[in-house]
């Protein structure tokens, strides 16, 4: 049971925190509120301390809702919930609105508590369906002009046994057409997507941060080093993240630009493997481990040094990422007369099927790992940076047994 010094602890840290933060014990009884729970639901912190959580729910929602309260409970992992799926909260004067929200665990004199943010994403509903509109909109245009297009290709065949010069002239015309209408298509898809992905993907690390750095200043002693290097490791990691995220927006503006200009350099693979486990310490879960089983000291390229780091390490990034606690990752490499093989084997939750054809997508994720973070471009952006090197990237993966990454590049960038 949480005593009044430490419920004051906590609601100083929570008042800072823009977001509704809600701390309810295992019965699902609130211990505390911050202000802005007024803000979003309507209630003053007192009207809602020892009550149920259902308050805040609506009641056509309540089972569902408190069932999969218990059951986090019981599993007790930091968890997302809302994406893939609509949630609503219930406010004072009896109105539901959507929400997102984020459910964190932790433990306070052997009892386990559970803060829960809650965000009101009335706004970015409201947005959604005005993109939804004007997505409509567009497909309606484009229409439009494809018919009279249509039309206008029709007349030019009909034309063209006479002016046959002329209408391949107008032909060419036509297809050009038809290429900028696909692509104002494809492009405005694209920013659609892009603004969803930025909006959860900053989201998410950023309130990481904030209430990571709070809860730095609680403790102060040396024995609670631990516990400071724990959230000194959450908030480099999002850092970390946060500015991978940063580079690759970077990498595809100048991809679509063409503006990417290569260094070519003669290096040693070890150095870059070498600097790549390195960075990859902040990101290790606990027990993971690289293992390089290649010897790799007299296996020299000339290429461009930062863009097979970058690969590398995005792989190696994800192979982390996309593999349980207590795996190895393993750093394989041969070399013959004209090429460089790298490649980078996990034993973590493997692609399925269905999915491998797109992989490579720009903003795709495969379905088994949509609530793990991540953006869906890294892959799209290496493959595209090797294959303007003269390379190959490739993988084979078999669903809940692991992937295999394969780098192939010339030994010489010609």
């Amino acid at each position: 049971m949480l005593n009044k010094p430490e419920k004051i602890v906590f609601e100083t840290l929570f008042e800072a925190i823009s977001e509704a933060v809600v701390v309810v014990d295992e019965f699902q009884k609130i211990k505390i509120v911050n202000s802005s729970i007024k803000k979003i639901c309507g209630y003053e912190k007192e009207e809602l301390l020892e009550k149920s959580l259902e308050i805040l729910i609506p009641k056509e929602h309540r089972k569902r809702y408190l069932e999969f309260f218990d059951f986090f409970y019981n599993h007790q992992k930091k968890r997302q919930i809302g994406e893939g799926a609509d949630l609503y909260a219930l406010h004072k004067n009896n109105t539901i609105f959507p929400v997102e929200m984020g459910l964190n665990p932790f433990e306070m004199k052997g009892e386990v508590y559970i803060m829960i943010l809650i965000v009101d994403i009335t706004i970015r509903k409201q947005k959604n369906l005005e993109i939804l509109r004007l997505n409509t909109e567009l497909e309606n245009i484009v229409k439009k002009r494809t018919s009279r297009l249509s039309d206008t290709v029709n007349k030019l065949e009909k034309i063209n046994k006479q002016l046959d010069e002329e209408n391949k002239t107008k032909i060419e015309a036509e297809n050009a057409a038809k290429i900028a209408l696909k692509k104002e298509r494809d492009l405005n898809e694209l920013q659609t997507k892009f603004l969803s992905m930025v909006s959860h993907e900053f989201k998410t690390p950023l309130t990481g941060i904030s209430v990571s750095t709070m809860l730095l200043k609680k403790y102060t002693l040396t024995k609670q080093q631990k516990k400071r290097e724990k959230y000194i490791s959450i908030i480099n990691g999002k850092v970390h993240y946060l500015n991978s995220i940063l580079n690759n927006f970077l990498s595809i503006e100048k991809l679509e630009k063409k503006e990417i200009r290569y260094n070519i350099t003669t290096f040693n693979i070890k150095d870059v493997i070498d600097e790549v486990i390195s960075g990859a310490n902040l990101l290790f879960k606990e027990g993971q481990k690289v293992v390089c089983v290649s010897d790799f000291d007299g296996i020299s390229i000339s290429q461009d040094k930062k863009i097979i780091e970058l690969t590398i390490s995005n792989l190696i990034s994800n192979a982390i990422k996309y593999s349980l606690k207590n795996t190895t990752i393993y750093i394989a490499a041969a070399q013959n007369k004209n090429n460089t093989v790298i490649r980078i084997i996990d034993r973590g939750f493997g692609i399925p099927p269905k999915d491998q054809k797109n992989i490579f997508k720009r903003y795709f994720r495969a379905e088994n790992v949509l609530l793990i973070e991540g953006t869906g471009i890294g892959l799209n952006i290496v493959k595209q940076h090797i294959e303007n090197l003269g390379g190959k990237l490739s993988f084979k993966s078999e669903y809940n047994v692991g992937t295999t990454f394969t780098i192939t590049i010339p030994n010489k960038f010609s």
